[in-house]
Formats: C-alpha cells, sequence, structure tokens
C-alpha cells in the first residue's frame, strides 16, 4: 500500500527538505523585518506608562483562541473523511495551518503593516493572520463518506465564526456589529439549508452533506459586509440567500462540475465558500453603495475613512469594491492553475489515483503489519517424485 521502496525513499527526503527549506526561509525573514508592536515590546509599552488593563492583549486573545479553534479542529475533522484518511486529513490541516500562520503573517504585514522597515506584531497581528491563512463519484462519495464521520467540525466552525469574521475588525462597535451580523446569517443559512435540504431530496429526507456545509455559508456570505451597517435584516436575507445557493450548488453543480468538466470539488470548496464568497463580495458592494453619514454617523470614519473624509463618494467605494473581486478572482484562478501545475510535478511524489485518501502512503497505521504478522509460514514440501 505504501508504494515501492523507491518512492518512500523519495518521500522520506521531499518532506523534511520542503519543511526545511521553508522554515528556514521564513526564520531569515522573521529575523529581519518582524519586530514586536507597541503594545508587546517592554520599552515601548513601559515608556508609555500605559494601564497593563489597557493592553490590547485582553480584547482580542478570545478572539484569538476561537479562530484557532476553528482552524485546527473545526476545519482539522471537517476535512476527516473516509475510513482510511482521518490521520492525513486532521495531520496536514495541522502541518498546513501551522505554516500559513508564519507566511500569512509575512504577507500581510508586507501590504498593511509594513513601516519603518518592519513588520510590527501583537497578538491583533497575528489574529489577522490565522483569520486570513486558513478545504463527480469521487466527489461525491467522498462528501458523502466525510459527513458521516465529521459533523463535530461543522458544530464548531458555527460556534467560532462570530469571531473568525469579528477578529481582525477594530475594537468597539464594529467588532461588535460584525459579531452579531455573521451570527444572524449563519442561524438563517442553517434553516435554509434544512428547508432546501429536504426538498431536493426525492424523498423528504435530509442529506448530511447539505447539512454539515452549507449551514456554514452565512458565516461565509458576511465576510465583507459584516462591519457594516447591514442591518439584522439584511444579514438574515444574505445568510437564508447563501445556504440556498450552497445547497443547489452540492446537489446539482458539483455532479456537473465531475460529470462534464472532469473537476472533481472533494471538500465542496466551490459550493461552500466559492459561490457565497462571491455572493457576498456583491453584498458588500450593495451595503458600500448605501453608506451614509446619516446611517454611520461618526462611526463612518472606521469603516469606510475615505468616505467621512470626503475623499471618495459612496458609489465610488462600491466600484472599488467590486473591482477587488474581480482582482481577487484572478489571482485565485492564476494561483489555482499555477498551484495544480505544481502539484504534477513529477519530483512532488504524488499518489496514484488508486492510492488517493489512504493513510497508508504517508502515515504509519496502527495495525497495518498484523495481517502480514499472522499469515502462517507456508514450508516447501521436499520433492519426493525425483
Amino acid at each position: 500500500m505504501a508504494g515501492s521502496p523507491r518512492r518512500a525513499a523519495g518521500r522520506r527526503l521531499l518532506l523534511p527538505l520542503l519543511c526545511l527549506f521553508f522554515q528556514g526561509a521564513t526564520a531569515i525573514l522573521f529575523a529581519v523585518f518582524v519586530r514586536y508592536n507597541h503594545e508587546t515590546d517592554a520599552a515601548l509599552w513601559h515608556w508609555g506608562n500605559h494601564s497593563s488593563a489597557a493592553n490590547e492583549f485582553y480584547f482580542r486573545y478570545p478572539s484569538f483562541q476561537d479562530v484557532h479553534v476553528m482552524i485546527f479542529v473545526g476545519f482539522g475533522f471537517l476535512m476527516a473523511f473516509l475510513q482510511r484518511y482521518g490521520f492525513s486529513s486532521v495531520g496536514f490541516t495541522f502541518f498546513l495551518a501551522a505554516f500559513a500562520l508564519q507566511w500569512s503573517t509575512l504577507i500581510q504585514g508586507f501590504l498593511h503593516a509594513f513601516h519603518g522597515g518592519h513588520i510590527h506584531v501583537g497578538v491583533e497581528r497575528a489574529c489577522t493572520a490565522a483569520a486570513h491563512g486558513p478545504a463527480g463519484g469521487g466527489a461525491v462519495r467522498c462528501q458523502r463518506v466525510c459527513a458521516s464521520r465529521s459533523p463535530g467540525g461543522t458544530i464548531f466552525l458555527w460556534i467560532f465564526w462570530p469571531s473568525f469574521n469579528s477578529a481582525p475588525t477594530s475594537l468597539g462597535d464594529g467588532q461588535h456589529r460584525t459579531a452579531l451580523n455573521t451570527y444572524y446569517s449563519l442561524t438563517s443559512s442553517t434553516l435554509s439549508t434544512f428547508a432546501l435540504s429536504a426538498l431536493v431530496s426525492r424523498d423528504g429526507r435530509l442529506d448530511m452533506v447539505h447539512i454539515q456545509n452549507a449551514a456554514l455559508a452565512g458565516g461565509v456570505v458576511v465576510g465583507t459586509s459584516s462591519e457594516m451597517m447591514l442591518t439584522p435584516f439584511g444579514a438574515l436575507a444574505a445568510g437564508f440567500l447563501a445556504g440556498m445557493v450552497s445547497t443547489l450548488g452540492y446537489k446539482f453543480f458539483t455532479p456537473i462540475l465531475e460529470s462534464k468538466f472532469k473537476v472533481q470539488d472533494t471538500c465542496g470548496v466551490h459550493n461552500l465558500h466559492g459561490m457565497p464568497g462571491i455572493l457576498g463580495a456583491l453584498v458588500g458592494v450593495l451595503v458600500a453603495g448605501l453608506a451614509t453619514h446619516e446611517a454611520y454617523g461618526d462611526g463612518l470614519k472606521n469603516v469606510f475613512s475615505l468616505i467621512a473624509e470626503g475623499q471618495r463618494s459612496a458609489t465610488s467605494q462600491a466600484m472599488h469594491q467590486l473591482f477587488g473581486l474581480f482582482v481577487t478572482l484572478i489571482f485565485a484562478s492564476v494561483g489555482g492553475g499555477l498551484g495544480g501545475l505544481l502539484l504534477k510535478l513529477p519530483c512532488l511524489d504524488y499518489p496514484s489515483d488508486s492510492q488517493c485518501y489512504e493513510d497508508q502512503v504517508y502515515w504509519e497505521v496502527p495495525g497495518e503489519h498484523e495481517d502480514t504478522a499472522q499469515e502462517p509460514l507456508r514450508v516447501e514440501e521436499p520433492d519426493t517424485q525425483a
């Protein structure tokens, strides 16, 4: 099952070399560019003579914890599908998330927090990195086996998604509003998922694939607009629509992707994150276009600072939001294409189709040698006819 000795030897070197290379590269970048921010640095904090209780740690760390429960527990067990693929689902999620936290710190820092030649980090920046880091017959089969084993991951994600969306936002009313909008949107997407799941099935029974995934679409759809004045009604409407779109995607679009385009979306990422994400971006365009001083008051500067300063109109802000959607789709398409090409390189030693979703390819699995050890020894009988 584990493959030829040559392939095993290649894996023995490939993963350690990749880990050492990427960790070494990020460590060098951290040494050169990353520093503590003023809330974390002993000299800077005490020089300002602040109260210890005023440190942002006490406001941000609960969200920091919640986001990590989502990433390492929620997504880990959400992906724990197939009887013989539990180690890989949880283990590789753990591995990739750990590296993504370091890499996201650098990328987010270079783009948004780079000043004085350094990236200044504290629990807020680390939380932001975590929140933006971190998922056909084959695809449908994988999703159905997954659904029977990992609804617990869905529950973790559902509970902590308000923290996930609110973690990067500004403290105060913005963070409060984000958590509330996300909460109502999740409740609405859950109800629409249950409704559509029963409606589109032949006998009116619920499909756990829909419940496990599409119920979370409410958290995705308000990712862009949750800090805005979406209103509780708007959150309910957006969540309900996202649950419908996601459920219908699992029911009808995934089989078409596999049968017509030979694309196996084994984790249903397109249905849970793709379509609701695009819908959420469009909701953000709409709500940004409706932003007024009357609706936001003095809080407008915390959400749309350029509108508050008179440098941009609400319509212009909406167009910038729409342009951001197009840029995101371009980056996703190009990045996904390049990633697919890289994964096809022979040096990466991807398993054959017959060995996909098998823990034994990459993991020591308890009991895998028992059958061999219990086989009776075959003693060759002497040739008496000679």
